[in-house]
């Protein structure tokens, strides 16, 4: 046992969002080395990449299941890629995009691992929110940048600022209580429709953005009227980018104290 502790571990790496564009060299390097892989994507022409690359990948979606708390699916995956760590084989979680962005799973496996005397560490990847940020021209330094999960957005009170983007992941499943619903309907995006029109006008352009799993598959960039949101059909990984709707303001008195600054270093020089 103590031998087989030694020499188990896991890595937990990402594979990135399009099929065969984004995985990196070290990624595919330690799923192709590796004892066992487990696959945590939804597409079937994904998985059957993955297994191209190591004979024995054992997929992670056999524990969802429609009406099923997916903290409890989690917990599952997190068990299943420790018992094989626990005895002793090198041992990789393969996830979309990047493996520590909007994912339990990996988070915890590596936690656990390092608490029981395991190596665990994680692996990059090229994440949705990479892709969003090219495929809609954003640079996150030019405002700054607000990322929320849209349920977690709805149930906790947030200060946001209109000058900066905003980022709602997940907007398909907005207001879901349970953690066991692949979607919910529009009465449940109406709630969080009269939320962003608190701050924002009807009229404000957003955009609707799903990153493509296959090459084949369009990149969805579709812009609306913010009001139109709740009759428009999304899906559980779309995101919506909103753009800032009113200009940064200035902080005049810390300009002005960092002014004050540069005169008595040039003074003093």
């Amino acid at each position: 046992m103590e031998n087989q502790q030694q020499q188990g571990s896991i890595v937990c790496v990402g594979i990135g969002m399009t099929l065969g564009s984004h995985i990196a060299p070290l990624c595919r390097s330690y799923i192709e080395q590796a004892d066992v892989v487990f696959c945590g994507v939804s597409n079937a022409i994904v998985e059957m990449w993955v297994k191209e690359m190591n004979p024995d990948v054992r997929s992670l979606q056999v524990h969802y299941q429609e009406g099923k708390d997916r903290r409890i699916t989690y917990r599952e995956m997190v068990e299943a890629m420790m018992t094989e760590v626990r005895a002793g084989k090198k041992v990789v979680g393969a996830f979309y995009g990047h493996p520590g962005v909007f994912a339990w799973a990996p988070h915890k496996v590596i936690e656990v691992a390092r608490s029981e005397g395991y190596d665990a560490h994680m692996e990059p990847g090229v994440s949705a929110e990479d892709c969003l940020y090219a495929d809609l021209g954003i640079d996150p330094g030019k405002v700054g940048c607000q990322h929320f999960e849209a349920s977690q957005f709805m149930f906790y009170k947030r200060n946001i600022d209109a000058s900066a983007y905003l980022i709602l992941w997940q907007v398909g499943i907005a207001g879901d209580r349970s953690a066991a619903r692949f979607s919910t309907d529009n009465a449940y995006r109406q709630v969080l429709l009269e939320m962003l029109l608190e701050i924002y006008p009807p009229g404000h352009k957003v955009a609707l953005y799903e990153a493509p799993t296959l090459p084949i598959d369009p990149t969805r960039i579709d812009w609306i009227a913010l009001k139109d949101f709740a009759s428009v059909v999304v899906n559980q990984h779309t995101t919506m980018a909103i753009p800032p709707a009113i200009e940064m303001q200035k902080n005049q008195a810390i300009i002005d104290r960092l002014a004050e600054l540069d005169r008595q270093f040039a003074q003093s020089n």
